[in-house]
């Protein structure tokens, strides 16, 4: 008999089951460079949709990985993932990647998981961390190779100290982990870059919003939600009005 898990339980579960395949493939030499990215999206993306329809088989899915059925928009609840974030940086064999299991409900991130499998950790929404106090100067976040101008020219304007991670979710996951205060990102992205990591984000007390301020909403026939703002709840209005008169 099937035990009957709740929705955080399962992304959770999902979650960590694909970081740890994905470790497995990673560890076991038979692909290198982009051939190791692009067997580690596939890999995990089949494992992730088959656990999806065995244990929720009447939610809508909208996966990086799978082609996108538009009947999607006209349910409830649809799961939204991104199988492999960071697959440069799971093929270069770094610890900054993720996975991210999000359920979206009515447009709203109130599901979330990121897995954090190089680091052996598993984030979700069902247990917020507790948040640590900004550091002096602030650290905002920013891609390794490409750098957006807005997050340079705000990190200049506010003297905070710039850190270059990897994947969406792993510079999401360093905000709740206290590594880091301020992700800001303007050079786009899709729902499954940042549903799952504004769930956990959002459970943990932080700011979430896109950079105008409004909220992320999800399910959207077009995917692409290209920026998105999370840091502390009382730095955000300084930090808004800065990225309004960048």
């Amino acid at each position: 008999m099937s035990v009957t898990v709740s929705d955080h339980e399962l992304a959770r579960q999902i979650a960590e089951a694909a970081g740890e395949i994905l470790l497995t493939l990673q560890k076991s030499g038979l692909f290198e460079g982009k051939a190791l990215g692009k067997a580690g999206d596939q890999v995990a993306n089949a494992f992730i949709i088959e656990a999806l329809k065995a244990q929720r088989p009447d939610d809508a899915i909208l996966s990086e990985e799978e082609k996108d059925n538009l009947d999607r928009c006209q349910a409830s609840r649809v799961w939204v993932v991104d199988p492999l974030d960071g697959t440069r940086e799971y093929s270069e064999k770094r610890t900054d990647w993720a996975v991210h299991i999000a359920l979206a409900i009515d447009g709203e991130p109130a599901v979330g998981a990121v897995a954090l499998p190089g680091l052996g950790l598993v984030l979700g929404a069902d247990a917020p961390s507790t948040l640590q106090p900004a550091a002096d100067p602030l650290r905002m976040l920013v891609s390794r190779t490409r750098p957006a101008a807005e997050a340079v020219s705000v990190a200049e304007a506010l003297g905070a100290e710039l850190v270059p991670m990897g994947s969406a979710g792993a510079k999401a996951m360093a905000v709740v982990r206290g590594e880091a205060d301020i992700y800001l990102h303007t050079g786009g992205q899709y729902e499954w870059d940042n549903c799952a990591p504004a769930a956990v984000a959002l459970a943990a007390g932080l700011h979430v919003s896109r950079i105008d301020g409004s909220p992320l909403v999800y399910n959207c026939e077009d995917p692409y939600l290209p920026d998105l703002l999370i840091c502390h709840k009382h730095h955000a209005p300084q930090i808004l009005e800065m990225i309004g008169n960048a």
